[in-house]
């Protein structure tokens, strides 16, 4: 992807190296180390300059993302494809349940990363795959991808920072008592597992999840569902999944933690609203996504 930026230099910013000056726009070291074998990407006032150049009050400083490479291990593929958002910066998809985010051993053809790499193909771009906020193969809903090196750097430090406040909602077994609350309980890997996670107080990793019971509906006499929003503080694997079920309220059809697949035959989590400000304008964003068929038919009056 190409991506031109234009930065006016204003009196606070006289006789700054340009490097200090790309450093405090949020550039890394490796965003700089990048721009450096890029054909001159970096031009003030129109003529090629380099990093350690100064800058002064009225100067324009124009930088030119050049990526003319794609991600080699990622073969395009015609697949459906949900966009609810795209810029130069970004694009913001609305992912089904049953597609992985990135191809793996047994999934190297059916991945979000396949679906994009062929839609950028098909526009003659080069793509390299950098998703921000990855969701499990069975979780519906909104993630967003950066398009070029800086948004995609300037998303993770937004990450790392919980700049970026993510929202989900879930059916769980059960009627949730009580009704809201947050979930304080740091998690692990449950033994030996690489996959498998568990509420574990003495090794596990800070985590907390916030959330409050939107509905409840009762498909037997016997069988209570609640329909759960989620805001995650923090984000660690399986965080959602593992919290519900350690609150004693396991998402339904979660294969991994509560394989109960009567109503619904993936876990019944959703990605359902993503906010975070634009990482080139700074402009706050806000995408939503509806609750998928599978699980709004548990919830008809919802």
């Amino acid at each position: 992807m190409n991506r031109t930026l234009i930065y006016p230099i204003k009196e606070n910013e006289n006789a700054l190296h340009i490097e200090q000056f790309l450093r405090r726009q949020g550039y890394s070291r490796q965003n700089l180390t990048d721009l450096k074998k890029m054909p001159e990407s970096i031009l003030v006032n129109g003529h090629w300059s380099r990093l350690n150049q100064r800058v002064y009050t009225g100067d324009t400083l124009v930088v030119r993302i050049q990526e003319t490479t794609s991600s080699d291990k990622i073969p395009p593929v015609c697949l459906p494809l949900t966009i609810l958002y795209e810029d130069e910066d970004i694009v913001v998809v609305n992912k089904p349940a049953g597609m992985p985010v990135h191809p793996s051993l047994n999934n190297y053809t059916n991945s979000l990363a396949n679906a994009l790499a062929w839609y950028y193909q098909e526009q003659h771009k080069p793509f390299i795959f950098r998703c921000t906020n990855r969701l499990d193969r069975d979780t519906s809903g909104i993630t967003v991808i950066a398009k070029h090196m800086l948004s995609s750097n300037l998303l993770s430090s937004m990450t790392r920072h919980h700049t970026i406040i993510r929202e989900y909602l879930a059916v769980v077994k059960g009627k949730v008592e009580p009704s809201q609350g947050s979930i304080c309980a740091p998690i692990a890997r449950k033994g030996t597992s690489l996959v498998e996670r568990t509420v574990d107080f003495e090794h596990g990793e800070h985590a907390v999840t916030h959330y409050k019971t939107l509905a409840a509906t009762q498909l037997r006499e016997d069988n209570t569902h609640s329909l759960v929003w989620l805001k995650l503080e923090t984000g660690r694997t399986h965080q959602i999944r593992v919290h519900m079920k350690y609150l004693g309220f396991p998402l339904i059809g979660d294969y991994l933690y509560n394989p109960d697949m009567e109503y619904i035959k993936r876990q019944a989590l959703h990605s359902w609203r993503l906010s975070f400000p634009h990482p080139i304008t700074g402009k706050n964003m806000c995408f939503t996504a509806p609750l998928p068929k599978d699980m709004a038919a548990l919830f008809p009056d919802f």
